[in-house]
């Protein structure tokens, strides 16, 4: 290593006018230099080869967005089929199903929470969720669904009960709809959380003989794995829906792309804040595969990252 090796790209100051295109200020971000915007332009350039390239990918995300309008950014990737695999929370169908029928609306994270308990609204950060658009609406849909999907047959793999729901939401607005249409599997490993979950449940007290078969979805995500040449992964916050695609990875030895967007950082030794070098050691990422952490509000990230992409197709 020598000094000279070293110093081969510049600084270069960024420059927006009342012409600059989402594009432009991506290509900006790569002569950056510095912090999070230098770490967006190589997510965006992952990310163009991932939905450019024969590969399999992955897109893992927690629910608590979807409450928010970076539903629509997600929600587009889906609708042009640039993932293949969905690996999600409980929280997303709630969400996804809500409001597909009713509104959330913006609130503020200081609100009194004992008045809006009150008054009969739910605060999701500075979401505000009435309860006639979560609990009661995802109840009255949700378990004539299941009746008529019981008189079909008793047990139903977790995906594959995910697709009938979301191909009779028919709303060009629902994640859901645009996966089942696109025929893009939705894992949601921790199902029975959640208030979709607790339809699951109620409907099971009455009906004992009414199974979920999640061992089918792990059956279905092997064969998926197993398949691929390549596999990619975009993964929006950590917990379940991140450690099950990168669990499911380690068995063909690992992602060979990667982009994880977080806030939460890795000193408590938490999957969520864990960087994706970790990921090297559990062979849940390839040693020479293409990744990136970046720190950030996904609701900020996502538009600016996804932007000139999905401008682009």
């Amino acid at each position: 290593m020598n000094k000279k090796d070293l110093l081969t790209s510049k600084v270069v100051d960024t420059k927006i006018s009342a012409d600059t295109t989402l594009g432009e200020l991506m290509a900006q971000f790569s002569a950056s230099g510095g912090f999070t915007s230098a770490k967006l332009f190589t997510a965006y350039s992952i990310l163009k080869r991932i939905f450019s390239e024969e590969n399999t990918t992955f897109l893992s995300f927690p629910a608590d967005i979807i409450s928010t309008g970076t539903r629509g950014v997600i929600n587009e990737i889906v609708k042009r089929k640039l993932v293949d695999v969905i690996i999600t929370t409980n929280g997303t169908l709630d969400h996804d199903i809500a409001r597909t029928y009713t509104n959330y609306y913006a609130g503020s994270f200081d609100f009194d929470d004992r008045k809006l308990r009150d008054i009969g609204i739910n605060r999701l950060g500075n979401v505000f969720i009435p309860d006639e658009s979560y609990g009661e609406v995802i109840e009255g849909k949700v378990i004539p669904v299941l009746e008529e999907l019981y008189a079909k047959k008793k047990e139903w793999g977790g995906a594959e009960l995910v697709k009938e729901f979301g191909l009779r939401l028919n709303d060009e607005k629902s994640i859901l709809y645009n996966a089942a249409k696109n025929n893009i599997p939705v894992f949601v490993p921790g199902m029975t959380d959640g208030s979709f979950g607790s339809q699951l449940w109620s409907f099971y007290e009455q009906n004992r003989d009414f199974r979920i078969n999640l061992l089918q979805d792990e059956h279905e995500l092997s064969d998926i794995v197993f398949d691929a040449k390549k596999t990619g992964a975009l993964m929006i916050g950590g917990g379940i829906s991140k450690h099950h695609t990168i669990w499911w990875n380690q068995f063909r030895d690992g992602l060979d792309y990667a982009v994880y967007v977080t806030t939460a950082q890795e000193y408590d030794g938490s999957l969520s804040g864990a960087k994706l070098e970790e990921a090297i050691s559990w062979k849940k990422i390839r040693q020479d595969a293409e990744f990136v952490n970046i720190y950030g509000d996904a609701t900020i990230v996502l538009p600016l990252l996804l932007g000139p992409l999905l401008i682009k197709q």
